[in-house]
């Protein structure tokens, strides 16, 4: 006889879509809003969880629907029965959220339930830090040659901005997707660089330079440049009002650069579905 139907539903894996998290409502939008077309996409659920913060977004402000964080919601599952998992990393690269602080989630939730099982799928960027994805650089060209076309820009400056990271492994997934940008858009730019929008302090940090707020320093002043977010998600620092945006401001009013464009989030390109699912069909 085949196994019953309850016992099929609990060896399916539960799928979380998982990003770092934060106390902006329009980062959960997103994720859910990616979860959703992953869902729909791969005919399999995917949750939206974070690690921190988004469960602390008041209710109201989020839909009605409360965010939640991989701690808490591996609990609920393991209470009901889940056994099974698989962790769909929402990261570039190998940050040490991913590297130590998931496994310490999964390593607590074990101690609930012995017997789970969980699986991490590799990050956006893929297995090697080094050769990532090109389809990322990808996204990128393509987001900066939308504006290049409605801007009529004539061989801008490029400058590929990431947040900073204090994970060198994770710098290189930048700089080596900047290197495939610059060979993308070899023709149609001036030039592309690799920038960080902030670093922490000592020199141990410095590979994160240079920073975004001091572009006038690395390119030469005047004409256009184009900002291509390597960013994920909207927040306090991407999208409409974040930091990024103030700096870009602040470079404008000193005279840096004519004119400064910035392009939209990684998030919001369809190629980004497509590394997903890859990345989720690598591991079930």
């Amino acid at each position: 006889m085949p196994p019953p139907l309850s016992q099929l539903i609990k060896s399916t894996p539960k799928v979380f879509l998982i990003d770092n998290g934060s106390l902006r409502p329009q980062a959960t939008f997103a994720l859910r809003e990616l979860a959703a077309q992953l869902t729909e996409r791969g005919q399999q659920e995917v949750e939206p969880v974070s690690l921190l913060h988004s469960h602390k977004i008041p209710v109201e402000k989020i839909g009605g629907v409360p965010a939640t964080i991989v701690r808490r919601r591996l609990r609920e599952c393991i209470a009901a029965g889940e056994r099974h998992f698989i962790m769909l990393p929402l990261f570039l690269g190998p940050s040490s959220a991913i590297r130590d602080y998931l496994p310490e989630l999964i390593e607590e939730a074990r101690a609930q339930a012995p017997d789970i099982q969980v699986q991490i799928a590799d990050p956006l960027a893929g297995a090697t830090v080094d050769a990532p994805d090109p389809r990322l650089a990808e996204i990128l060209a393509d987001h900066v040659r939308s504006i290049i076309e409605a801007e009529q820009y004539a061989l801008p400056k490029v400058a590929l901005v990431d947040h900073g990271t204090p994970v060198q492994s994770v710098n290189r997934v930048r700089n080596a997707v900047a290197q495939q940008l610059a060979s993308l858009l070899e023709k149609e730019t001036s030039q592309v660089v690799a920038s960080s929008m902030e670093r922490r302090d000592g020199p141990e940090y410095a590979f994160n330079e240079p920073l975004l707020e001091r572009l006038d320093t690395v390119f030469d002043s005047g004409g256009a440049c184009v900002v291509a977010m390597f960013f994920l998600l909207p927040g306090r620092h991407a999208g409409e009002g974040g930091d990024v945006v103030e700096i870009c401001d602040d470079l404008k009013a000193r005279g840096a650069f004519q004119k400064i464009s910035i392009t939209p989030l990684l998030a919001e390109h369809p190629m980004l579905l497509d590394i997903l699912l890859d990345r989720l069909a690598a591991v079930e």
